[in-house]
């Protein structure tokens, strides 16, 4: 039992009541006075403390009655004052961790829907793009061109699935399909993938911005060439075109993109790095760089024609590489900015698993 439960309280008030009335009554058989002003000092003297206590017990109420309309309103900022040692200080506290729940719900729920529209904005905007070349006479309607448009329409629809999976990611059931490819020919296709949105775009709003950066060249670097890996290929794809998007987004004028690829330590794990030739990234913000919706603190931190973007790619990023229990982070450089990426491979098998 709490030293200072409600329960204590309560029986110390009865004590302390029976106590003063007999004090008194003790007093007057000693002092002769008469019986009558001793029960209406007796009773002035029980509803004082009766009165004391019931205001200790009310008032925290009160405050908790005024914080739970607040939070049936929306306002999750409120908290109760939590300075009591007893069954409401208790209560006080269960108040505060459903305020700070229902808070961090609401704001996943706002990060989801800018998550969503920052994902779809890139294929839809390289889908009308497209179609508005064709339309406007710029391009024809040969197979290539609508096998791009087709692929825009793919991503998009694969984009829509996995996007409405960051809802499940603090549960921890987003699901992950793993399987082995080859990852020049993955990363070539990112890459050309990347080229073309950037060129067929024209000014129309990205993921990250409006911008028109068809001057930067990109460049893949892959070895050895028949390098493979063991990952979500679509999650992977969130992670190199966002890290693409934001490096073309901070290059200079005809400046440089490389996507570098190498096999990491162990069997079909990766190593990815991502360089360009921008102002790069303060060291004092290299653990905020990949938080939602931070645009960066450097002078100058966008390229031509830049808006500066949401501030979602690199959260994206580090999310899908976080979910393959891999590593991302801000490396050093000696010029620009270099973004690392390890994602593991097969998991060993441990010795005597073998069937029998």
């Amino acid at each position: 039992m709490r030293p200072f439960s409600i329960k204590t309280k309560l029986g110390a008030l009865v004590v302390i009541s029976v106590l003063i009335t007999t004090g008194l009554s003790m007093i007057a058989v000693h002092t002769k006075t008469e019986l009558r002003f001793i029960t209406v000092f007796s009773m002035i003297a029980t509803l004082l403390i009766t009165q004391f206590v019931a205001h200790s017990l009310t008032a925290p109420l009160d405050e908790m009655n005024a914080v739970a309309r607040s939070i049936s309103r929306g306002d999750y900022t409120r908290r109760v004052s939590e300075n009591r040692r007893d069954e409401l200080g208790d209560l006080a506290h269960t108040i505060n961790l459903m305020a700070d729940e229902l808070e961090a719900q609401d704001r996943q729920r706002k990060e989801l829907v800018a998550n969503v529209s920052h994902e779809l904005r890139t294929p839809i905007a390289g889908l009308r793009a497209v179609l508005e070349n064709i339309v406007d006479g710029v391009t024809q309607a040969d197979p290539e061109t609508m096998r791009t448009a087709l692929k825009q329409t793919e991503r998009l629809g694969r984009l829509v699935e996995t996007l409405l999976d960051l809802s499940r990611l603090d549960n921890g059931v987003v699901p992950l399909r793993r399987r082995r490819f080859e990852v020049w020919p993955y990363l070539s296709g990112v890459l050309k993938e990347a080229q073309m949105v950037s060129s067929a775009r024209g000014g129309v709003a990205s993921d990250s911005g409006k911008h028109t950066r068809t001057d930067v060249h990109l460049h893949l670097d892959v070895h050895p060439p028949e390098l493979t890996a063991n990952a979500d290929p679509e999650r992977i794809h969130q992670v190199v075109a966002n890290l693409i998007d934001n490096a073309v987004k901070h290059s200079p004028a005809h400046g440089r993109v490389t996507v570098k690829a190498r096999r990491g330590p162990t069997t079909e794990s990766l190593e990815l790095e991502v360089l360009d030739e921008g102002p790069g990234i303060p060291e004092s913000e290299w653990h905020r760089v990949f938080e939602r919706f931070n645009r960066g603190a450097v002078s100058s931190p966008h390229g031509p024609g830049s808006d500066g973007g949401t501030g979602l790619g690199l959260a994206i990023a580090r999310w899908a590489v976080d979910l393959h229990g891999g590593r991302i982070g801000v490396a050093e450089s000696p010029k620009g900015c270099r973004i690392q990426v390890v994602l593991p491979g097969v998991p060993a098998k441990p010795q005597g698993s073998a069937g029998v």
